[in-house]
Parts: structure tokens; C-alpha cells; sequence
């Protein structure tokens, strides 16, 4: 873990993996679980295919070392400590962390979740990164109308009963440039190997879209 400072002087950690000298990075954004082993487990992988990786400790702002499972009782926990974080806050982590890469390097961002819409927040309200890889985020939605300042691809399943098909549409409707991957049968969080509605496939199908995506936008 790293300690970063946000523009207002919040300090937090953040979880690094990768070559610290890698031309290219990618910021992972959490869920609303805190960067846990699993979200750890995304950095290593992501790191594993050249790039050096920064997952920011959004929930610092609410507690220090926050990290949870995905029980019941623990994503009530999770929405609790969401919701004592001021709307814009995470934005300015996420900048600070991309700042933490230093000059002169390629920055990308995925997140999963909560992460999935504040890395749609990223790429619509700043012009800090040149890819943003967005999966199952629920409140992409209110915001469709936004136009993003980087390419951008979005990943949803059909069963994700916190994200029906109709906003998904509405998505595509006003925004046939950004790239809708839907995934039949997939439920939330899909992507979390630690979950009941884990599928395994098209984790690896969004994964190998993720990836090439990177790889065609971070030069």
C-alpha cells in the first residue's frame, strides 16, 4: 500500500502492483466492498499483462482499512460507508492517483460496481485517461447524456437485477459511441470470483475485451 493525498488534503492508501517504471497504468476502482482481496487479485492479474496498477482506498474517506466480503451484512456495510462519502470526493482520489503515475504515462481505468460508474464519472468528467473500461455500473444511467473525454466500453449482464435491460438501452440509445458488451445470463458481479453469481466465462470474455481495449488505447 501507498499513501496518496487528494487535492482537498485527504490522504489514503492505495494498493500498487506492477513494474513502478511500466510506460503504462491503470487506476482499478473498487466496489462497495473496499479494495479486498479480490480487487487485490484484479490489480496482480492486471499487472501481470505489463502495466503497473493503483487501486485507491476509496472508503478511507469513511473509515480507514475498510474491507469486506459480500454477505448480506456486509453489503449493508458497504452502502453505510458509501453513503457517508460526499458526492465528487472519489473523483478526486481517483485524480490523485492517476497523478501518482507520474508524467508521461498512459493511463487507463476499470471499475467493477460502484468502481463501474466512478470510472464512467472519470471519463465524462476529466480528461486524465485514455481508456475506461466500465463493468456493471449502476448509475451510468443517470448520467448517459455525458459525453466521455476518453473511448469507453461498458459491461452488463441480462440478469443483474440492480441494472435492468431498459437502462441499458437507454444507454445505447444516446450513446452509440461507447462500446455495450451484454452478457446473457450474467448476473451483478459477474466479474468476482468470490461471489454467488460468479460466471466464470464471461468474467473471461469481459476480461479479453478489457484487456485489447487497453491495448489499443494506452500507447
Amino acid at each position: 500500500m501507498m499513501t496518496l493525498t487528494a487535492a482537498d488534503g485527504h490522504k489514503f492508501q492505495a494498493f500498487e502492483a506492477g513494474n513502478v517504471n511500466a510506460p503504462r497504468g491503470l487506476v482499478v476502482v473498487q466496489e462497495i466492498f473496499g479494495v479486498n482481496q479480490h480487487i487485490r487479485n484484479v490489480a496482480e492479474r492486471l499487472a501481470g499483462h505489463g502495466y503497473r496498477v493503483l487501486a485507491p482506498a476509496l472508503f478511507d474517506r469513511a473509515a480507514s482499512g475498510i474491507e469486506l466480503g459480500y454477505t448480506e451484512t456486509d453489503i449493508k456495510a458497504g452502502l453505510e460507508a458509501r453513503a457517508k462519502i460526499p458526492a465528487g470526493k472519489p473523483l478526486l482520489d481517483i485524480e490523485a492517483t492517476v497523478t501518482a503515475f507520474g508524467p508521461g504515462k498512459s493511463v487507463g481505468i476499470i471499475g467493477y460496481c460502484w468502481g463501474g460508474s466512478l470510472a464512467w464519472e472519470a471519463a465524462t468528467q476529466t480528461k486524465l485517461f485514455k481508456a475506461a473500461s466500465c463493468w456493471y455500473g449502476g448509475q451510468i444511467v443517470q448520467t448517459k447524456d455525458a459525453k466521455p473525454n476518453c473511448p469507453v466500453q461498458l459491461h452488463f449482464g441480462t440478469e443483474d437485477h440492480g441494472i435492468p435491460m431498459s437502462d441499458v438501452e437507454a444507454i445505447k440509445a444516446v450513446r452509440p459511441d461507447v462500446d455495450v458488451y451484454v452478457y446473457d445470463g450474467a448476473q451483478h458481479g459477474f466479474g468476482c470470483e468470490a461471489r454467488p453469481s460468479y460466471s466464470q466465462k464471461d468474467w473471461e470474455l469481459a476480461s479479453l475485451r478489457s484487456l485489447a481495449f487497453f491495448a489499443e488505447h494506452l500507447r
